[in-house]
């Protein structure tokens, strides 16, 4: 089959594409490579398999072009992060909102039967129901979660009207190797290892007791090929997370732990948006696509340092859904 990723040069979606092409299928790739790399695709694939588009899902024209002839769309593409949709709400309205209206439009202009899309746990806001189930009350504390929440109803309502199929997927905190720790909004997994390897101390904002839900890239996609090839029909949103939550001065701990080095951290101010707690609550997923977390959080953090191979991420076994 032929699927297109927007934003599949990123971390995510690139590691999408490797298990897609993995899995025999063809695919095209829409990305701007404002953070996305050509380097992410350095992995083994077949030669003719991988079409590469440079463009940017503001671009209706563009978006449009890169849905034909495609099986199905996982739609990656996103300004990712809450500090900077604050500074810049209206970048993240343009892409996040504004870019998923094209991928939908292209979809059902095209024909294209099942758009999977990266929603986040940002559109819960702060709340103390936990875990997080998709029942729960939607209150975004930020730009960046509002955008996401847009998506969701975006996506119901072109199931509604056009008969499109449409998935979104709540990640939590996904992590794993070919996530960026140059840039401050990278996720604070991929930043604690870079800062630890240098040997300086990694900032924590707030008093490290805020709790997060990771869950290892691998996981995340196979969340995305079984949403792609599951029997859900309309539109749905779903959780992808591990399950469980551990706190920011325990991640650091286990990291040290894994690397062989002193944990060691300073701390500063919590930052605007940031929310307390999250976990996510799995059952849906596990009902609806079968969905269960292969990697505990000290395997995933292995694999990111480089200490076990992520070959056996899952990859194999989860591409014959499509």
């Amino acid at each position: 089959m032929r699927f297109l990723v927007t934003g599949g040069a990123g971390f995510i979606g690139s590691h999408l594409v490797e298990a897609l092409l993995h899995g025999g299928h063809r695919v095209c790739v829409l990305d701007d490579f404002s953070t996305g790399k050509y380097e992410n695709f350095d992995f083994p694939r077949p030669g003719a398999a991988l079409e590469i588009i440079e463009g940017d899902i503001r671009d209706s024209g563009v978006v449009r072009h890169a849905m034909r002839d495609v099986d199905g769309a996982f739609h990656e593409a996103a300004l990712v992060s809450v500090p900077r949709s604050i500074e810049e709400p209206e970048l993240s309205l343009a892409i996040n909102a504004g870019g998923t209206l094209n991928v939908f439009e292209a979809a059902r202009r095209t024909g294209v039967r099942r758009v999977v899309c990266a929603s986040s746990a940002a559109v819960y806001g702060d709340s103390d129901r936990l875990p997080l189930a998709e029942s729960t009350p939607l209150r975004p504390t930020s730009p960046y979660g509002l955008d996401k929440l847009y998506l969701e109803h975006l996506g119901a309502l072109y199931a509604s009207l056009h008969g499109l199929e449409a998935v979104a997927l709540r990640y939590f905190n996904v992590f794993g190797p070919r996530q960026d720790p140059t840039s401050p909004y990278s996720g604070v997994i991929s930043i604690f290892v870079d800062r630890l390897r240098r040997g300086e101390a990694p900032t924590i904002y707030g008093d490290g007791e805020q709790t997060r839900d990771f869950v290892y890239v691998g996981d995340v996609v196979r969340a995305n090929l079984a949403a792609m090839g599951g029997l859900t029909r309309g539109f749905q949103a779903l959780n992808v997370g591990a399950g469980r939550r551990v706190s920011l001065n325990a991640l650091l701990s286990e990291l040290a732990a894994v690397l062989g080095v002193t944990a060691r951290a300073t701390h500063a101010a919590a930052r605007p948006g940031d929310i307390r707690d999250s976990q996510a609550d799995i059952a849906n997923i596990r009902a609806a696509l079968g969905y269960t977390p292969r990697w505990s959080l000290r395997e995933g953090l292995a694999a990111l340092v480089g200490r076990v191979s992520p070959a056996t991420d899952g990859r194999a076994e989860t591409t014959h859904v499509l």
